[in-house]
């Protein structure tokens, strides 16, 4: 690397970006709000949905494809609005996804009806992506290497949200018209996120992405810069289409190129892994209040402490990754995989439990497992997938995850119809086919490819 002119001097503001990116940064600080906020809000309301829609006269397979509604609409939406999200920039992307899921969360407040239900799920299925968003917004400030540090960090903040959020929802769904008012404060705490979206320091995060560009020779471009080169390139070839309607198709192809070149990649057991463990855990959790109490009798409001308790133990193991990172040497592949295998162990042990004393052990361990599964997946899907914009690779996922969404509630469904025990145990048989799928794939990710990917 040459050096034909003296580097700028030193400011004392800004640090560096490896640091920037996993320190106190402001911007840091304020992501890691508005996933904590985020969370919080619809966890609220998400474990009541199969109550409240079992209260509106609907049967547990009308249930089931209600429910299939939304991962439908994340499957179609989430690539594009990742995409978007590239091309317009992360600031107005994370403020509509955020905005119209108040909408929708406010209409979920005025549901009387199964039709209305499913309606009110619309808004919320399109643009529910403002976690990836986010996401895709810290691995462009962040390094390789620290990117699982800061994705876990974010990800325990959002779990704090998840501690709080059952309890607020299942204290009020034991009062009169709970489920109502539940909804409209999780549409009031969305708007309040999307005020303080507005309100982050993004002049600040713009500066530092300049300076990254500056530094790093081998930093990715952040997603509005990648995205005007993309159309200068395609504009060269197009340029006397000079229309709207020109205007519109050149961002289109830039978006279908990127999903072909993500598509046609080698990232196929990776997504396949991440469809079959997000079955797996979808149906360990889309009866779990229910389940519960029909099992052992155990009241909706007792069902909250306990999903907020295995949440704060999620938390901790989000701020624990850099060490376990450090212990297994940055080999996200490894961490995968035993994190998968002991997600397996502990759903089986949930789904053959005998006294609610088995049921928090296996929450316990459980909450652990996940947290540590969720962040290594997505970093092995941004570091295997090379120059990918990282809101396109990370949309992409989500959509894998949308199929899950589709599959889950309507094998739920089915499988309660034999028992409340049925879900769990489906998914412990999805989770062995993760594993097994990740032990044929282990010599070609312990070739040396994922340790180079890492020290790059």
């Amino acid at each position: 690397m040459e050096a034909s002119e003296p580097p700028p001097a030193p400011r004392p503001g800004p640090a560096p970006p490896a640091l920037r990116g996993g320190g106190p940064g402001r911007f840091v600080r304020c992501l890691y709000l508005v996933g904590f906020l985020d969370f919080f809000g619809v966890s609220m309301v998400v474990p009541l949905l199969s109550l409240h829609i079992k209260s509106l006269g609907a049967s547990p397979t009308v249930a089931g494809v209600v429910g299939s509604s939304y991962g439908l609409l994340q499957l179609f939406s989430s690539t594009f609005v990742g995409c978007w999200s590239d091309v317009i920039g992360r600031q107005y992307s994370l403020l509509a996804c955020i905005l119209f899921s108040a909408l929708g969360y406010l209409l979920l407040g005025m549901s009387t009806s199964v039709c209305l239900f499913a309606i009110a799920r619309i808004p919320i299925g399109i643009f529910k992506h403002s976690l990836s968003i986010s996401k895709a917004l810290l691995s462009d400030l962040v390094s390789e290497r620290e990117r699982p540090l800061v994705l876990g960090r974010f990800n325990a903040a959002s779990s704090v949200g998840f501690i709080l959020g059952p309890v607020v929802g299942g204290y009020f769904t034991e009062l009169e018209s709970g489920f109502y008012l539940t909804s409209f404060i999780c549409s009031f705490i969305f708007i309040l996120n999307a005020g303080l979206v507005w309100m982050l320091p993004w002049s600040e995060e713009h500066t530092d992405s300049n300076e990254s560009k500056q530094t790093t020779s081998n930093r990715k471009v952040t997603a509005k810069a990648n995205y005007d080169l993309q159309v200068q390139s395609l504009s060269n070839g197009a340029m006397k289409y000079d229309t709207p309607l020109q205007s519109l198709w050149i961002p289109l192809v830039s978006v279908l190129k990127r999903i072909k070149s993500i598509a046609c990649s080698d990232l196929w057991d990776i997504f396949l892994v991440r469809l079959l463990m997000s079955v797996a855990v979808m149906l360990y959790y889309s009866n779990f209040v229910l389940a519960i109490e029909e099992r052992f009798g155990v009241k909706p409001k007792l069902t909250g402490y306990l999903i907020s308790y295995s949440s704060t133990l999620g938390a901790l193991a989000g701020f624990s990754l850099g060490p376990i990172t450090r212990l297994y040497q940055h080999n996200s592949y490894a961490l995968l995989l035993h994190s998968t295998a002991l997600t397996c162990v502990l759903i089986m042990l949930y789904s053959t439990a005998f006294s609610i004393w088995m049921v928090i052990l296996s929450s316990t361990f459980l909450a652990f497992s996940t947290t540590v599964g969720r962040t290594c997946i997505t970093d092995l899907e941004l570091t295997l997938g090379g120059n990918q914009a990282s809101g396109t690779l990370i949309g992409v996922g989500q959509s894998v995850t949308s199929v899950g969404r589709i599959i889950a509630p309507l094998l739920s469904g089915i499988a309660q119809e034999f028992s409340p025990c049925g879900p769990p145990s489906l998914g412990v048989g999805l989770a062995l086919v993760a594993i097994l799928i990740m032990l044929m794939n282990t010599p070609r990710y312990c070739s040396g490819r994922n340790a180079k990917l890492k020290s790059e």
